[in-house]
């Protein structure tokens, strides 16, 4: 099972290419599925993108109280991490108070803050506008701290399927430098750099609506973020608000989301300015890398 496992998982090495590669799924008489980068009798393309789609509407939001004349606008974000918000202001009328520029503040953890007091210019009338609101997880300001994670699981020995600037889905901003681990489903996942705990998911089921599957975010002390994904459902053992160190058992590996087969997807972010970006790390020890079958090396 574990052969079949790692045979699969080769497919998705990493390569140092940032262009994505053609996977082709494909199914003979007994049902049985392959994947190739070569086409074949009846195969489709295979499209497979490891976005990471964190939804925070309820957490991070607008918040308008109205007055008489007057609206004031305040943002509140219910995270147990800091927030970088933009927020402007576009069809005015009978409106005074609106900044002429948009406004970008980093808010505090678990913080509420109002940015802007609108009055009528006109007494009587009603104020029209139309917010525009945007936010990133994270501070911008400092830097990262050089760190060399520990591998965030138990067991193994382990390989690695995918890794940074691999062509088959470590392209975009918040993946680059990821790495995938193959492993069985049900393995221990534990943390790899203690910090608070601000996001988890963990009631997905397969494919899911969140191509992230079950995850958790880790916020660390320097401001960078470890983020565990496809995780098995129900097994998520840590809660939003809490406080973890290295070796704190947070779920167990899974298949969920955008997964390519079973395995953990570890990748650290960092706000760098309105937008998260992965950065490069760096295990404590060697993972060795399968061979790409798919393009024939072995």
């Amino acid at each position: 099972m574990l052969a079949r496992l790692l045979f699969f998982c080769g497919l998705f090495l990493a390569s140092t290419s940032v262009v994505a590669m053609t996977i082709y799924k494909s199914k003979d008489a007994n049902g049985v599925v392959s994947y190739s980068d070569r086409p074949s009798k009846g195969a489709k393309v295979f499209v497979f993108r490891d976005r990471m789609v964190e939804r925070l509407e309820g957490q991070v939001f607008l918040d308008i109280k109205k007055q008489k004349g007057a609206d004031s606008v305040f943002v509140r974000n219910d995270l147990y991490a800091p927030v970088e918000i933009e927020l402007s202001f576009a069809g005015l009328k009978n409106v005074s108070g609106a900044p002429s520029r948009p406004i970008r503040r980093v808010l505090p953890a678990r913080s509420n803050l109002r940015l802007a007091l609108l009055t009528a210019t006109r007494a009587g009338k009603p104020l029209v506008y139309t917010p525009a609101f945007k936010y990133s997880l994270g501070d911008p300001a400092g830097a990262a701290m050089a760190y060399r994670y520990p591998l965030p699981w138990r067991g193994g020995p382990f390989r690695l399927s995918q890794g940074a600037n691999g062509q088959y889905s470590h392209f975009g901003a918040k993946n680059r430098y990821a790495m995938d681990i193959a492993m069985p489903e049900g393995t221990p996942i534990v943390a790899a750099r203690g910090g608070m705990v601000v996001k988890t998911e963990n009631n997905q089921t397969g494919r899911g609506t969140d191509p992230s599957g079950n995850f958790v975010r880790v916020l660390h002390d320097d401001g960078t973020m470890g983020v565990y994904l496809h995780l098995m459902q129900g097994s998520v053992s840590v809660r939003e608000g809490q406080r973890v160190g290295v070796g704190t058992a947070l779920a167990l590996s899974g298949n969920t989301g955008n997964s390519s087969g079973p395995h953990l997807h570890f990748v650290v972010q960092r706000n760098t300015g309105m937008g998260l970006v992965s950065i490069p790390y760096q295990f404590n020890q060697p993972v060795g890398a399968l061979p790409n079958f798919a393009l024939g090396k072995q």
